[in-house]
């Protein structure tokens, strides 16, 4: 029965032709795409060219380009974006090299001769690291593209209501509510911006934290952020106090606070 394969490419460096085609070769056994590069350049190339390799074993001592200016190089070509690890073999595993290496940004080491089973294991956790962090990627992408949306919602709304007090005198009677459109505030709500004060007026209205998020189309969180900025500016204690501040005595609402 056939391995999977697995999507994503490993590119393999190293100036010894000869560990290149053994590890290719292990690694192709045990479902992976490998592309054999015998230099730095080489493997920059390739690099460069096809966004398929995420997965990267190479030498730390090469002659032309060490493993150390390999990463610099690979890392500058992938940006931000593009996901990909590295693995680095050598076959002098001095400290400081081995410092310098994890610092660059190589994921793990191994010491040459390589244990071939110990190496698949590290370049399947890359592999799942890599992919996790696509799976990542994408829902940050997604949850971009929701907030731009409701960014654009809210914009809309914000239009909406400008337009709404924009027309004055000019509404009909029946287009504004009595005594809560009123604009007899008490002097201590003039400090409120204009969406602290459309929170306040729904709260004055008895409505939760669920229609006021519903109506001005935002979330529950955002909506107690308001009712605490506004009772902070007015000096309130609750919402009780601030209900009463902006209901006339005559309002159903006021009653159904003070009977309680």
């Amino acid at each position: 029965m056939s391995k999977p394969v697995s999507e994503l490419k490993v590119l393999v460096v190293d100036d010894q032709p000869l560990i290149v085609e053994e590890l290719c070769e292990f690694l192709q056994g045990s479902g992976y795409r490998c592309l054999p590069c015998h230099s730095s350049t080489q493997a920059i190339e390739q690099f460069s060219v096809d966004q398929e390799i995420a997965l990267v074993v190479c030498d730390l001592h090469m002659p032309d380009c060490d493993g150390l200016e390999l990463m610099r190089a690979l890392k500058a070509i992938a940006g931000p974006q593009r996901q990909f690890e590295a693995i680095m073999l050598t076959g002098r595993a001095a400290k400081q090299d081995v410092i310098k290496a994890l610092r660059e940004g190589f994921a793990d080491y191994y010491q040459k001769p390589v244990d071939l089973n110990e190496l698949l294991e590290g370049v399947q956790r890359q592999e799942a690291a890599v992919l996790e962090r696509r799976r990542s990627y994408q829902h940050l992408g997604d949850l971009n593209q929701k907030l731009q949306f409701l960014a654009e919602s809210i914009d809309d709304l914000y239009q909406d209501l400008d337009k709404a007090r924009g027309l004055g005198a000019h509404r009909r009677a029946s287009d504004i509510e009595p005594e809560a459109e009123s604009d007899n505030l008490p002097a201590l709500f003039d400090k409120l911006s204009p969406r602290q004060l459309d929170v306040a007026k729904l709260v004055s209205k008895g409505k939760t934290n669920y229609q006021i998020a519903c109506e001005l189309g935002i979330t529950e969180n955002t909506v107690k952020l308001y009712v605490s900025q506004v009772l902070r500016l007015t000096h309130m204690h609750n919402r009780t106090q601030l209900a009463l501040a902006l209901t006339p005595r005559s309002s159903p609402v006021h009653q159904r606070f003070t009977t309680h």
